[in-house]
Formats: C-alpha cells, structure tokens, sequence
C-alpha cells in the first residue's frame, strides 16, 4: 500500500497505466470534454472544496480532472469496496488529487476513507450511493453550515435522499443528477444493460444463448439488461412488484411471473432493484444446480449474501469474481461477492455513457454554486436540474457524435404554442 497524508493507494507504480486509461476515457468523452474546456476559461468553481464518494474509475478520472479546471478543489474515495480501479486511483494521486481509495477495502477502511474526504471539509459532496451525506448527518453535523449542497449520481441514492427528507433529516439541497434523462435514460438503460452481462461474462464465462435468465427488477436498469440480454438469445424472466412495470415488461415481450416460480426454472439470477433481500434463501432453496447469482444494485444488499454464508454446508472461491455455495446439496455460484458486478468484476459503464452522466455532475455541481444564496434560503430537498441543462447536454453528446439534427421552423414553432388552429 502507497500512504501518503494526501492519499492512500494500492501501488503508486500502476499511474502511467492509469494516465494511458484516462486518455482512452478521453477519446470517448467529448461532451465533458466541451465543459472541461469552458470551464477552464471562467472558473465558475473557483475556491470550492469538492468531496467525492464516486466509484474511482478512469471516467470518474476525467470528471475529477473538469471540476478542478473549474477552479476546484477535490478529495475522493471510492462508494463501493470493489469498484476502485487501483490504476486509476495511482493516477489521481500522481496528478496531486487527494484521494484514498483500492479494490477490495475493508469495511474499516471504506468509513475511514469516507471521514478523510469529510475531513476536507466540502463545500459541496458528490455521492453514489448516498453514504457521503449519510455520514455527514449522522456524525458531523458541524459542517452541515459551510456546505452549499450535493450530487447524488444512483437510484439507491435518490431512495435514500427522500427517505431523509421525509424524516427532516436532510439539511442541505442535494441534487438528484441520476434523474436526468442524459443519466438514467443512458447510463441506467445502456450502460447498466451492457456492463452487467460484462461483469457475469468475466466472472463466469457463462454462455447467456438458451439460458433462462431472471431479471429481478425492470427499472431503467432492469430494462436495459433485459433488452441486451435478450440480444445474446436468452430466455429473459421479469419479477416484479410494481403493476406498471410489471406490464411493461409483459408488454415488451418477457415472461413474467412471481421470483418463487422464477427460482425453479432460472438458470442465471440478476437483481437491479435497489431494495434488501430480493433473493432470499428461501429462493435459492429452490434453484436447480449450478444456478449463478449476480447483482447490479448499488449496495450488496440484494441477494442475501450473509444468510447464505450462515445456511450453506461449504463455501469456496472458484475463481476471483465467483464463489460455489453448496445449499441443501446443491451449487449455488454467486459472481462479485454479491456486490455490484459491473464494477466489482469488469469496468463498469463504457465512457461515452459516463460521459453524460458527468457532464450531469459537473453542471450541477456549478448549478449549485451560481444558486447557492436562493438554495440557502429555501428548505432543503432533493431538486432536480432544469430541463435546459438535460437539453444542454443532450446537445453536447450529440456533437461529440458527429450527429446534427433538424430545427422546428418559426410555423411549426406558432403552431405547438396556439390552441386555436385544430382539424
């Protein structure tokens, strides 16, 4: 381990790896790149502390590096213990960023990393996941003054977040960036859809053509995975709890039945619910032999992992990302310890999807910089940004793209805003 009292990393040696990923992230990022670039010429952050709990990879990188052309200060750890890419974060360190972070941290570890960056003093927190503001409330309410407001990037988060601010709990403005249709309409639908088989694939080889793969959840994220998965010729079940969603998915063509009859048939298990103990043992009790479980939600809370270590008459590691469980004499294989596949096990979201989903970061972050003295005055809450700012970057990508597109003429424009011209 490299210490230093500004950073704590794996092996400070694996930084030229990760400056060669940066530039990787760099050629599929232009959109942020466009921000980086403005941001450079009017310093909208300048003397602002930035305290991050981001999953630490070369996008996160690229993002790190447009807040402080922004005039910005930034301190970083990772939300998750095994999605720190060890390169990544020798680079931040290499480039004089404050960061403490490594794949496979400890519980210990993760909450003193987390202190170190509230320690910084923020004046304003980036989050996945929400334990950032979550210890912030609980355990250092005496910044809460100098704090002009957070970014919270998940739908683990957001749940969190509206918990707190129908307990009162929530004592400054946080925005909800994962809300924003160039976030959870991309990154949740595209990226999640895409990284998740990754992670499995990586962990497993599994072959997904002729399986019968259970989806638990169809959300954003669900919905993507689903669609891809679907793509690789597999036999896609949906559970849910939702009605809507429910139909949905029935609508979109998938089977869906309740996850007790779901157990018996699957072959492959994937929760992205947000939600605690969505496969129980009860469930597991029922899979066939040889069932793989996966989960693509924020925290490690979806299959239940600790009943499972508690019931099952063996446990050992099969390879680094996949564990055999043997359960009333059968193998149950869990992929990535149960914990978020796509990072734990793979890469996570490709850049061009965090590209608009940090284009979001960065603009709120600014967002809630030139607002402050309003948002200071109001009652704290979880806002979402305008929808100029969703277009905004919206446009920024499709530049990057090469993509041009039409613009309404001066009559069509008269004509959507009249109620008087009909049949």
């Amino acid at each position: 381990m490299d210490i230093d009292d500004s950073y704590e990393v794996k092996d400070l040696s694996l930084a030229e790896q990760g400056m060669k990923n940066f530039e990787l992230a760099e050629g599929h990022m232009g959109a942020l790149l466009d921000i980086k670039k403005r941001f450079e010429k009017e310093q909208p952050l300048k003397g602002i502390r930035v305290g991050m709990a981001l999953h630490v990879t070369k996008e996160t990188g690229i993002l790190v590096r447009t807040l402080i052309a922004g005039g910005a200060e930034v301190a970083i750890t990772g939300c998750n213990p095994l999605s720190t890419q060890d390169d990544t974060a020798a680079a931040l360190a290499k480039e004089g960023v404050k960061v403490w972070a490594y794949k496979g941290e400890s519980n210990d570890d993760y909450y003193r990393y987390i202190t170190n960056v509230i320690d910084f003093k923020p004046h304003i927190t980036i989050d996945d996941g929400c334990d950032l503001v979550s210890e912030i409330h609980q355990k250092h309410k005496a910044l809460i003054p100098e704090i002009i407001g957070g970014c919270e990037e998940t739908t683990t988060g957001i749940i969190r977040l509206h918990s707190m601010v129908r307990d009162a709990a929530l004592k400054y403005p946080v925005v909800a960036v994962n809300d924003n249709k160039t976030k959870h309409l991309l990154d949740n639908y595209y990226g999640t859809g895409q990284s998740t088989l990754d992670g499995i694939m990586r962990a497993s080889n599994i072959l997904y053509a002729g399986k019968k793969v259970v989806i638990c959840g169809y959300g954003s994220c669900g919905k993507g995975v689903s669609s891809k998965v679907r793509g690789l010729g597999a036999n896609v079940i949906v559970t849910e709890v939702d009605s809507f969603r429910a139909l949905q998915a029935a609508m979109d063509g998938f089977t869906v039945m309740k996850l007790e009859e779901a157990a018996n048939v699957g072959d492959i298990f994937i929760t992205v619910t947000g939600n605690k103990n969505v496969i129980d043992v009860s469930h597991m009790r029922l899979m066939k032999d040889g069932a793989l479980l996966a989960n693509s939600g924020h925290f490690d809370a979806e299959i239940n992992v600790k009943d499972l270590e508690d019931t099952a008459e063996s446990h050992r590691k099969m390879r680094p990302f996949l564990d055999e469980y043997i359960l009333d004499g059968k193998r149950i294989l869990l992929a990535g310890e149960g914990r978020l596949i796509n990072l734990s096990a793979a890469e996570g979201h490709p850049s061009e999807v965090m590209s608009t989903s940090f284009c979001g970061q960065a603009l709120a972050v600014e967002y809630l910089v030139k607002h402050r003295d309003e948002l200071k005055k109001a009652e704290p809450s979880v806002i979402q940004l305008p929808e100029s700012i969703d277009d905004e970057i919206a446009k920024l990508q499709l530049k990057a793209m090469g993509v041009e597109i039409d613009k309404l003429t001066e009559e069509q424009t008269e004509y959507l805003s009249s109620w008087k011209e009909g049949t």
